[in-house]
Protein backbone atom coordinates (compact mmCIF):
# COMPACT_ATOMS: atom_id res chain seq x y z
CA UNK A 1 0.00 0.00 0.00
CA UNK A 2 1.09 3.40 -0.60
CA UNK A 3 2.00 5.26 2.90
CA UNK A 4 0.91 8.32 1.65
CA UNK A 5 -2.99 7.18 1.35
CA UNK A 6 -2.63 5.48 4.86
CA UNK A 7 -3.95 7.23 8.09
CA UNK A 8 -1.55 7.14 11.29
CA UNK A 9 -2.00 7.11 14.94
CA UNK A 10 0.93 8.18 17.59
CA UNK A 11 1.22 4.86 18.58
CA UNK A 12 2.98 4.04 14.78
CA UNK A 13 -0.32 1.95 13.86
CA UNK A 14 -1.57 2.67 9.86
CA UNK A 15 -5.18 2.16 8.72
CA UNK A 16 -6.40 1.94 5.43
CA UNK A 17 -9.90 1.84 5.25
CA UNK A 18 -12.05 0.00 2.29
CA UNK A 19 -15.79 0.88 3.24
CA UNK A 20 -16.31 -0.27 6.84
CA UNK A 21 -12.96 -2.82 6.94
CA UNK A 22 -9.83 -1.41 8.04
CA UNK A 23 -6.23 -3.16 6.98
CA UNK A 24 -4.09 -2.20 9.76
CA UNK A 25 -0.24 -2.40 10.74
CA UNK A 26 2.46 -0.76 12.45
CA UNK A 27 4.35 1.77 10.83
CA UNK A 28 7.81 1.21 9.47
CA UNK A 29 9.42 3.65 11.63
CA UNK A 30 7.97 1.76 14.64
CA UNK A 31 9.78 -1.17 13.31
CA UNK A 32 13.12 0.06 12.99
CA UNK A 33 12.98 1.85 16.14
CA UNK A 34 12.10 -2.23 17.58
CA UNK A 35 15.01 -3.29 15.72
CA UNK A 36 15.25 -7.65 15.85
CA UNK A 37 11.55 -8.74 15.47
CA UNK A 38 11.50 -11.52 17.51
CA UNK A 39 7.69 -12.17 18.37
CA UNK A 40 3.98 -11.42 17.28
CA UNK A 41 0.83 -11.96 19.13
CA UNK A 42 -1.97 -10.93 16.84
CA UNK A 43 -5.79 -10.50 18.15
CA UNK A 44 -8.10 -13.32 18.05
CA UNK A 45 -10.78 -13.60 14.84
CA UNK A 46 -14.24 -12.47 16.24
CA UNK A 47 -12.60 -10.27 18.62
CA UNK A 48 -14.33 -6.71 19.76
CA UNK A 49 -11.28 -4.29 19.91
CA UNK A 50 -11.59 -0.39 21.24
CA UNK A 51 -9.68 2.37 19.57
CA UNK A 52 -6.58 2.87 22.25
CA UNK A 53 -6.71 -0.17 23.72
CA UNK A 54 -4.32 -3.22 23.65
CA UNK A 55 -5.27 -5.76 20.81
CA UNK A 56 -1.95 -7.09 20.33
CA UNK A 57 1.80 -7.51 20.94
CA UNK A 58 5.31 -6.90 19.07
CA UNK A 59 8.08 -8.23 20.73
CA UNK A 60 11.94 -7.30 19.66
CA UNK A 61 15.59 -8.31 21.49
CA UNK A 62 15.10 -4.44 22.84
CA UNK A 63 11.29 -4.32 24.30
CA UNK A 64 7.65 -5.75 24.07
CA UNK A 65 5.89 -3.00 23.15
CA UNK A 66 1.70 -3.11 22.94
CA UNK A 67 -0.24 -2.97 19.71
CA UNK A 68 -3.36 -0.42 19.92
CA UNK A 69 -6.29 -0.46 17.91
CA UNK A 70 -6.63 2.50 15.85
CA UNK A 71 -10.24 1.85 15.67
CA UNK A 72 -13.40 0.27 17.73
CA UNK A 73 -14.75 -3.16 16.09
CA UNK A 74 -14.51 -6.57 15.48
CA UNK A 75 -11.33 -8.48 14.08
CA UNK A 76 -12.64 -10.46 10.90
CA UNK A 77 -9.13 -11.52 9.63
CA UNK A 78 -5.46 -11.82 11.04
CA UNK A 79 -2.35 -12.21 9.09
CA UNK A 80 -0.96 -15.65 10.65
CA UNK A 81 1.87 -16.15 9.13
CA UNK A 82 3.54 -13.31 10.52
CA UNK A 83 3.51 -15.50 13.87
CA UNK A 84 5.86 -17.78 12.32
CA UNK A 85 7.46 -15.13 9.75
CA UNK A 86 8.27 -11.75 10.88
CA UNK A 87 10.45 -10.18 7.80
CA UNK A 88 6.98 -9.07 6.15
CA UNK A 89 6.80 -6.40 8.87
CA UNK A 90 10.74 -5.15 8.31
CA UNK A 91 10.68 -6.18 4.79
CA UNK A 92 7.00 -4.66 3.51
CA UNK A 93 5.56 -2.98 6.76
CA UNK A 94 2.39 -1.10 4.34
CA UNK A 95 2.03 -4.15 2.88
CA UNK A 96 2.69 -7.98 3.53
CA UNK A 97 3.17 -7.04 6.88
CA UNK A 98 -0.16 -6.07 7.68
CA UNK A 99 -1.66 -6.96 11.24
CA UNK A 100 -5.12 -7.38 11.44
CA UNK A 101 -8.55 -6.28 9.62
CA UNK A 102 -11.27 -5.03 11.81
CA UNK A 103 -14.43 -4.07 11.02
CA UNK A 104 -14.94 -0.17 11.43
CA UNK A 105 -17.67 0.64 13.98
CA UNK A 106 -17.50 4.02 12.92
CA UNK A 107 -15.52 4.68 9.72
CA UNK A 108 -15.71 8.87 10.00
CA UNK A 109 -13.12 7.86 13.22
CA UNK A 110 -10.06 7.33 10.43
CA UNK A 111 -10.42 10.72 8.80
CA UNK A 112 -9.62 12.14 12.17
CA UNK A 113 -6.21 10.09 11.94
CA UNK A 114 -2.66 11.98 11.20
CA UNK A 115 -2.24 11.76 7.15
CA UNK A 116 1.74 10.70 6.16
CA UNK A 117 3.02 14.10 5.80
CA UNK A 118 1.72 14.87 9.81
CA UNK A 119 2.76 11.54 10.55
CA UNK A 120 6.28 11.82 9.20
CA UNK A 121 6.13 15.41 11.02
CA UNK A 122 5.36 13.65 14.18
CA UNK A 123 8.28 11.12 14.04
CA UNK A 124 10.53 13.57 13.32
CA UNK A 125 10.20 15.48 16.29
CA UNK A 126 10.40 12.52 18.57
CA UNK A 127 7.19 11.19 18.59
CA UNK A 128 7.33 7.87 20.41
Amino acid sequence: MDPQELKFTKTHEWVHLDGDVATVGISDFAVKELTDLVYIELPKVGAQVAAGETFGEVESVKAVSDLYAPVSGEVTEVNAPLADDLSPLSDDAFGAGWVARIRVADPAAVAAMMDHAAYESFCAAGGH
